[in-house]
């Protein structure tokens, strides 16, 4: 008998869970995803390559003049990156949902603007 109150209340209520990728779920505040380097602001130290545990950042070139790349499928988002760059050019959003079946689309790459 109870597993047939059971049943009953769960055909009017509303499933808990999402139909994921149609639905998706809100981010939530603080919590960490797509890493957002500022070129603008980047002086080229490689303090961010030398923390990051998962070897998910690149730079090509050298100083001030470098260009970067993120590998967000090597990322572990773990924030050091965020934590140690001097001048907060690297910042970290919600954004989680970065799957793709293409890896060439997992890697973000950040220039400089180029002055003429």
């Amino acid at each position: 008998m109870a597993m047939q109150n059971e049943l009953a209340k769960s055909l009017v209520k509303k499933p808990s869970t999402l139909l994921y990728p149609f639905e998706k779920y809100e981010s939530i505040p603080g919590s960490r995803g797509r890493v957002i380097i500022d070129m603008t602001k980047c002086i080229g130290c490689g303090l961010c390559i030398r923390d990051c545990p998962a070897f998910a950042i690149e730079m090509v070139g050298k100083g001030i003049t470098c260009d970067m790349k993120w590998y967000s499928s090597r990322c572990v988002f773990c924030g050091q990156c965020v934590e140690v760059c001097p001048r907060a050019a690297i910042t970290q959003e919600t954004d989680y949902d970065l799957a793709s079946d293409d890896k060439s689309s997992l890697v973000f790459e950040y220039t400089r603007p180029r002055q003429s």
